[in-house]
């Protein structure tokens, strides 16, 4: 059984090379298993891409591809999917957090019959930040994204043939794969791996790049509509019920002063809930127009052993 393991490389020259030849150590240990391997140079400052050239020339299972400019992660996620050819799909990143040594954990769960298999992690090791968000994340997705409670994600995952092909029919300019896959099957299995360090270097994800990422679960789910009619409709009422108070008021009590503050106050409420609710509707009338517009999830400079 073939496994192509995707792996989106940023700034990784330090490390990228270690990566997939401990993976191929590690599928020596894995009787009836081989591996491919896909790496996709996100638009690296170094020589990333050099050393993925580098890796093709020796190995002939590594294949390269260089995108044209930076589309982010899951972009270079979805451009790999599209060229694998494995039984299974491997996805992990190219800093060794996501250990070569924990494959067999998610091969051996994928074998009790998952589409999707998960390897979380028992103790982090991230910053404070990094962890926040992460909750935040496993929060906003199970409603947003309609994601099993009781499943964890991670950047380590196996996933089907069946589910790759399902995945790789999207075309929008701003996937999310975990979206991709909660819409595509619920047969989800965890299992615990080990979570390493990062080896060189930090994250290249800052604050402002993981809100981008996480706007893009505006693509699967209308909730946030929702709730800006569900909030509209409670803020009208209020408004309802505090006028009419209003009005018994001085009808009983003709001397009563109206506060212009409270007044202003009431104001800056109601129209900064308008301004929230337009630009909701804004995100999802731009992605609409960006789409319309054929804006591509990625573009292909060069290619090794492709």
């Amino acid at each position: 059984m073939l496994v192509s393991i995707v792996i989106p490389c940023y700034n990784s020259e330090q490390t990228i090379g270690r990566v997939v030849e401990m993976v191929m150590r590690e599928f020596e240990n894995f009787p009836g298993y081989d591996c491919e391997f896909v790496l996709v140079n996100d638009n690296s400052r170094d020589g990333t891409f050099e050393e993925i050239r580098r890796l093709g020339g020796l190995y002939d299972n590594v294949h390269g591809i260089n995108l044209m400019r930076n589309f982010g992660q899951h972009n270079a996620l979805m451009c790999a999917m599209n060229y694998t050819q494995g039984d299974l799909v491997l996805g992990m990143d190219d800093d060794l957090q996501t250990h070569p040594s924990q494959i067999y954990k998610l091969i051996k769960k994928m074998e009790e019959g998952y589409d999707l298999v998960y390897g979380v992690y028992e103790h982090h090791e991230n910053g404070a930040l990094k962890n926040l968000t992460s909750w935040f994340n496993k929060k906003s997705s199970q409603i947003l994204l309609n994601r099993p409670k009781e499943i964890q994600s991670s950047n380590f995952w196996l996933i089907t043939r069946a589910v790759r092909d399902e995945v790789i029919k999207y075309k929008s300019f701003n996937p999310y794969v975990d979206g991709l896959f909660y819409r595509s099957t619920h047969n989800i299995g965890n299992v615990v791996v080990e979570h390493h360090k990062r080896e060189v270097g930090k994250s290249n994800y800052t604050f402002k790049r993981m809100l981008r990422l996480w706007m893009a679960y505006l693509n699967y789910s209308v909730v946030p509509l929702r709730i800006a009619s569900v909030c509209g409709i409670v803020m009208a009422t209020v408004g309802f019920i505090a006028g009419l108070v209003t009005l018994i008021r001085k009808l009983m009590v003709p001397s009563i002063t109206v506060g212009w503050a409270s007044t202003i106050c009431i104001l800056l409420v109601f129209f900064g809930l308008v301004l929230l609710v337009l630009g909701i509707i804004g995100e999802y009338i731009g992605k609409i127009m960006l789409t319309i517009n054929n804006t591509p999830q990625y573009i292909v400079r060069e290619k090794v052993n492709l």
